[in-house]
């Protein structure tokens, strides 16, 4: 096995998540990561009872404060946390809050922490849904069919064009308040649903964006994940294939596999060229059966939470590569171990039920109710 070249673990990180999950498994995946490499790393967590905060990698757990973080409140946290370390530290955003977040406060955090140089308008232009529509169009990247309708009738007319069912998303799905119950996304099946979708746009805080169904199919999904430099350049990035979902058919990767797929590899290269990107990067692909292409479904400006599939021979992956990089460290070049699979044994499990009552006669369709946790991304 190679062996990961020596890191220069004289920087801490933190591992920041501001969307209430106390059982997401990347960014356990993340402090295990570091962790491992001997970093000492601290994570914002939401409970001192977190699994995260239990993990042997952590060095110390910062609660952050209960109830809701407002935008003036995010750069006092992070300060306060950069006071108990006591040094600067890399900054790992794992959730697409966090991520514009630092971005839009970029100039607050520095120097006391290290994260890409990044424009916020970069950050929000790739996690807005509407703005990422229109970037594919100028970068030329099959996506699906999409309409950003202004007003009820608009949002009518667009159903007839696309078809039933619809998908509906919030442009800006960090913006919903959970206390609304409005979903990130959502499979609607009837005119009236999506029109009284629209009506809500004032509660949801952004645009509804409606899209054409792409339908299911063994290995239609699809993903990307990837680092890239000061300079958008690639230092370490693969193609995965969605081999089971949870919820089944249009949620996070339960088993993954790392498969090659230079169609894919080659639009997450473009739509970066035309972002200027810089940082960690995760895409989501459906395969069209009608003519074949991969139409890119979904960008977060962030590590996914299967980041750690593709993970080299020697250790190196998405978030050890920005810490390296960041560090003023060479990142080396990885060696690629396609074929290598990854599995969330939870969401697997719950997945493959799920997947069988699906195919059970009379079921079709049952999981396509709502798509995601309310107010959280897809």
């Amino acid at each position: 096995m190679t062996r990961m070249p020596t890191i220069d673990t004289g920087v801490p990180a933190l591992v920041l998540r501001l969307d209430r999950n106390p059982f997401h498994h990347g960014t356990l995946g993340a402090v295990r990561s570091l962790g491992r490499a001997g970093v000492e790393v601290h994570a914002v967590v939401e409970s001192a009872h977190s699994p995260v905060a239990r993990s042997r990698y952590l060095h110390r757990a910062h609660v952050r404060p209960v109830g809701e973080l407002r935008p003036e409140d995010f750069v006092d946290l992070l300060l306060d946390v950069s006071d108990r370390i006591g040094r600067p530290a890399v900054l790992v955003a794992m959730d697409d809050l966090g991520a514009l977040s630092i971005a839009a406060n970029a100039p607050r955090l520095v120097p006391r922490f290290l994260f890409p140089d990044q424009s916020a308008d970069a950050t929000a232009g790739l996690a807005d849904k509407a703005e990422l529509v229109r970037l594919c169009e100028r970068a030329g990247i099959a996506h699906p069919e999409t309409v950003v309708p202004e007003s009820a009738a608009e949002a009518a007319a667009a159903v007839r064009q696309l078809g039933l069912p619809v998908v509906a998303k919030w442009s800006r799905p960090w913006l919903l308040d959970p206390r609304t119950g409005l979903r990130s996304t959502s499979l609607v099946t009837s005119t009236a649903a999506v029109q009284r979708l629209f009506e809500r746009t004032g509660q949801a805080g952004s645009a509804l964006v409606l899209q054409r169904l792409l339908p299911e199919g063994p290995y239609c999904d699809w993903f990307f994940h990837g680092y890239f430099s000061r300079r958008s350049d690639l230092l370490l990035g693969g193609t995965g294939r969605k081999e089971l979902a949870w919820p089944p058919g249009a949620g996070l990767t339960a088993k993954g596999s790392w498969q090659h797929n230079d169609e894919v590899r080659e639009a997450a290269l473009r739509l970066v060229a035309h972002s200027g990107y810089r940082g960690i990067l995760d895409l989501d692909f459906r395969r069209d059966a009608a003519g074949g292409a991969y139409r890119l479904l979904d960008v977060n400006p962030r590590p996914g939470a299967q980041f750690r599939l593709f993970t080299d021979e020697a250790g190196l992956d998405v978030v050890r590569s920005l810490y390296l990089d960041l560090t003023g460290s060479p990142v080396p070049r990885a060696a690629g171990r396609p074929g290598r699979v990854f599995v969330a044994e939870n969401y697997a499990l719950l997945s493959a039920v799920a997947g069988a009552r699906r195919r059970t006669p009379g079921r079709a369709g049952a999981a396509h109710r709502g798509v995601g946790p309310p107010g959280s991304p897809l």
